[in-house]
């Protein structure tokens, strides 16, 4: 409940006490910030003390025992930069996750969490508002959201948080994302002194904590843990020498961000905010290697998602129901005692944390490669995902799709294989420039999205619901395909190819 006084109390204390004892307990009331109305009237009632000294050190205490049951519970967000979800230890993965693999063991673990699109800003901006990026006009990358979009911060603020960005921001512009920024050299020397300043103020806080890895260029942690030659490749990878030395940088910089994670567990626990505290660690979307990051194959739009709240979620569980980015900001503002914005996509995880395991029936991507180092002009891939089957729409295969990618030490190599006349090579390079224009995968039986089912009789039918399905959101976001690509270079920040002097 917001600070001010309950509708019912004014009328309740004044026909309890004398005027001036009802003066006074208004005064002490009106200073509560969490007043359970329930609660405090079973109170109120019995204080018709005849001594008004007597009842108002009663309603003092009264007060204050209420605000203690009735601490709202404050928000902990880590997320690391370019992760794919598969490569975390407790999602199977090689890199050594020692803080977040013991989070998982304390919490719940996801294994369908998705984002809308594979890319840095257009990500955040999906988190933070919690709608669908074309929706807001926040698509490409380097963008900013529609003038007047309402953020986390104008939801948690009204109810009395405090609410802060530490770390990477990709977003804009300030009046749509106006977060506090605590001071720090880095995110755990942030968390420190965030947690200690709202401790001292006893405030309510969500804060979230953006790290920078493993985002390239890979350059920290320690690559020597992980030897090149013992790593396994993902199946549609090349191998190369160039391929694993990658590799090797990358697993350590998922060590370095797991480092990180740590450390703010660390700084929570110091300052006793465990107990009250909802922990969510999400991995961004997919690595900047081929057919992850830029792509809506689930390596591109899949996270981890793992969640921690001491009491509310069961530690060790694990979760198979399909939830999204947008899903975020509902979870929060129903959990801090409000309401959800109407104009929210998405729809409180709640019922999830309390073992629900069905959430959503469909979940969408959408990638705009226009305004990306070395992207294609106008390469849109929209998708939906079923429990089951993936339906991805390429609105131009007759183009060649890039990105920057391709640029790279690894890809390049994958290039010189294919051209000395590797057929695996050569496939897997073609596959990744060249798309059709509608692909179809069993997710169940095919993973990794290489058996394209588009087209084939048996599978009619579910292409064509899925395709509805899709036209459908696209519908419901603006979304006018070919034409919005076109329009992309009015949603970034600077205005289109200005905008490429740094990949993120």
């Amino acid at each position: 409940m917001s600070a001010g006084l309950p509708n019912f109390l004014p009328n309740l204390v004044s026909r309890s006490w004398e005027p001036l004892q009802a003066n006074l307990a208004l005064k002490v009331l009106t200073v509560d910030r969490g007043l359970t109305s329930k609660t405090l009237i079973k109170k109120v009632k019995f204080m018709r003390m005849r001594n008004w000294v007597q009842t108002l050190t009663a309603l003092v205490c009264c007060v204050f025992s209420v605000q203690a049951e009735a601490k709202q519970p404050n928000f902990v967000f880590i997320m690391a930069d370019d992760c794919t979800f598969r490569d975390i230890g407790c999602y199977g993965g090689q890199a050594h996750t020692p803080h977040i693999d013991r989070l998982a063991t304390e919490g719940m673990r996801f294994t369908r969490c998705f984002q809308a699109a594979p890319m840095c800003s257009p990500t955040r901006h999906n988190i933070y508002t919690g709608q669908y990026p074309v929706k807001i006009g926040a698509y490409p990358n380097h963008t900013s959201a529609n003038p007047g979009v309402k953020s986390i911060v104008h939801y948690l603020k009204p109810l009395g948080y405090r609410v802060a960005l530490s770390g990477k921001k990709h977003i804009g512009p300030r009046s749509v994302f106006p977060f506090e920024n605590p001071k720090g050299a880095d995110l755990v020397e942030a968390a420190g002194n965030f947690f200690s300043d709202c401790e001292q103020g006893n405030d309510s806080f969500c804060i979230f904590f953006c790290s920078k890895e493993p985002h390239t260029p890979w350059d920290k942690g320690d690559p020597s843990r992980y030897e090149a030659s013992k790593l396994k490749l993902p199946p549609y990878f090349v191998d190369t020498p160039e391929t694993r030395e990658a590799m090797t940088r990358y697993l350590a910089e998922i060590t370095y961000f797991d480092g990180e994670v740590g450390g703010i567990l660390g700084e929570l626990d110091k300052h006793g905010l465990r107990d009250n505290t909802l922990v969510i660690v999400v991995s961004e979307q997919g690595s900047s290697m081929p057919f992850a990051k830029w792509t809506c194959y689930d390596s591109g739009l899949q996270s981890a998602l793992i969640a921690r709240w001491p009491g509310k979620i069961q530690p060790g569980s694990i979760n198979h129901a399909m939830v999204e980015y947008v899903d975020l900001v509902p979870t929060y503002v129903t959990a801090a005692g409000g309401t959800p914005d109407p104009a929210l996509d998405g729809k409180s995880l709640l019922p999830v944390f309390a073992g629900k395991q069905e959430h959503k029936k469909y979940v969408f991507g959408e990638m705009t490669t226009r305004g990306i180092l070395n992207g294609s002009e106008t390469f849109g891939i929209r998708s939906v995902r079923s429990d089951k089957f993936k339906y991805i729409w390429n609105f131009t295969p007759e183009i060649e799709f890039r990105n920057i990618c391709m640029k790279s030490p690894e890809f390049e190599s994958w290039e010189r294989k294919a051209a000395a006349g590797d057929a695996d090579a050569a496939e897997k390079v073609r596959r990744y420039k060249n798309r059709p224009a509608i692909e179809l995968y069993d997710i169940t039986k095919d993973p990794t999205e290489w058996h394209n089912l588009a087209g084939k009789p048996e599978y009619a039918s579910v292409q064509a619901t899925l395709k509805a399905e899709l036209d459908a959101w696209m519908k419901h976001c603006g979304d006018k395909g070919q034409q919005t690509e076109l329009e992309a270079d009015q949603h970034t920040r600077g205005g289109g190819k200005k905008n490429k002097r740094k990949q993120k």
